[in-house]
């Protein structure tokens, strides 16, 4: 793409890049409202059934998930007009999300900056080696990435590791008000869960309060992991990275039934999100079907994404994503053909 057709290309997406309260104000009324509704039932059925519970606990966390992406946008002062009211409301979701708004914000904005970057890695984003990195790695190293991409620890322990430790702990260097943030957070956090264990008893609250925290990580794991992790994503080195090419090609249109895209707040729209921080999460779906330019990213179904579960390493000569047995097979292809070469030459 020119660079002629990138400035079109943003000049068209910038109308949508506005906030309008009422839709906003709707939204948090529409998200928060059934979100409470639905931990109520799932503490008030623990006297009939765990099950009815736990899948009104599994309904709750979907809402959990819809409020991070209130969350999100908050961070980005998209959600609403004024950014006073964007950092309350940012702060009190993040509580509610166990996620710290100004740690969170901070990563996430270097993420946005490097996503897609081989050689700006290692921020807000999923952990990603390509081929001749994990082939130069120690076997400890080697370890420590396969069991980082097992798919049972990444989605089965991330949630875990995210929220009783990533989340509650600052970076090295982080700034005083990013700390104090992080702080008041945890405390808020704190107060809550002991408050709610002397309301309902602590037994009830964590059997309704640990699966809908649990299913809303895992997730937002999977929509983080899988809207960058698709056959053909963008990654470049930094000389020839380009902002541009790394939203639309880099990010996925992770297409969603209808009621799953509304509790995920759109945000399937990743192409959209990430060429404009500043489009609020309800007008992405607007925004993709009015500008033609974006509809060409690549699209992934509900069904399509579970094949990214195999990705392991992205392929830097292919520039693909492969699993480690594809990666084992090509080493094998490569020392036959070396020995047959060393053998026509000996012949």
């Amino acid at each position: 793409m020119s660079r002629e057709k990138q400035r079109a290309l943003k000049q068209s997406v910038a109308p949508y890049a506005k906030s309008n309260t009422k839709i906003g104000v709707f939204q948090l009324i529409n998200t928060l409202v059934p979100f409470l509704i639905m931990w109520f039932l799932a503490y008030q059925s623990l006297t009939i059934s765990v099950v009815l519970s736990l899948v009104c606990s599994v309904i709750a966390a979907g809402f959990v998930v819809r409020t991070f992406i209130i969350f999100h946008d908050c961070t980005h002062g998209s959600f609403l007009k004024s950014p006073k009211w964007n950092r309350l409301i940012g702060n009190v979701t993040g509580v509610l999300t166990h996620f710290p708004f100004e740690k969170w914000k901070h990563s996430h904005s270097i993420h946005h900056a490097t996503s897609g970057n081989l050689d700006k890695r290692g921020t807000g984003d999923i952990w990603v080696m390509t081929v001749d990195e994990y082939k130069e790695a120690s076997s400890f190293e080697r370890l420590k990435y396969r069991l980082y991409r097992n798919p049972l620890i990444l989605f089965g322990l991330g949630p875990l590791y995210l929220f009783l430790i990533e989340n509650r702990i600052n970076c090295k260097g982080a700034k005083r008000k990013e700390r104090y943030n992080t702080y008041v957070t945890n405390i808020c956090i704190v107060l809550i869960y002991v408050g709610m264990s002397m309301l309902v008893g602590w037994e009830a609250f964590l059997l309704v309060q640990l699966p809908i925290m649990y299913v809303s990580g895992a997730a937002g794991i999977w929509l983080f992991y899988v809207q960058h992790q698709f056959e053909d994503s963008y990654f470049e080195n930094d000389h020839e990275w380009d902002f541009v090419k790394a939203a639309v090609d880099g990010s996925s249109y992770y297409k969603l039934p209808k009621i799953i895209q509304w509790l995920t707040g759109n945000i399937g729209y990743h192409h959209v999100h990430h060429l404009s921080p500043k489009v609020p999460n309800y007008y992405l779906e607007k925004t993709h079907e009015n500008t033609p330019p974006l509809q060409t990213a690549t699209t992934i179904t509900l069904k399509k994404s579970l094949e990214s579960i195999s990705f392991r390493l992205y392929d830097e000569e292919n520039q693909t994503f492969i699993s480690f047995k594809e990666m084992k097979l090509a080493n094998r292809l490569q020392s036959i053909r070396r020995s047959r070469g060393r053998t026509n030459r000996v012949g």
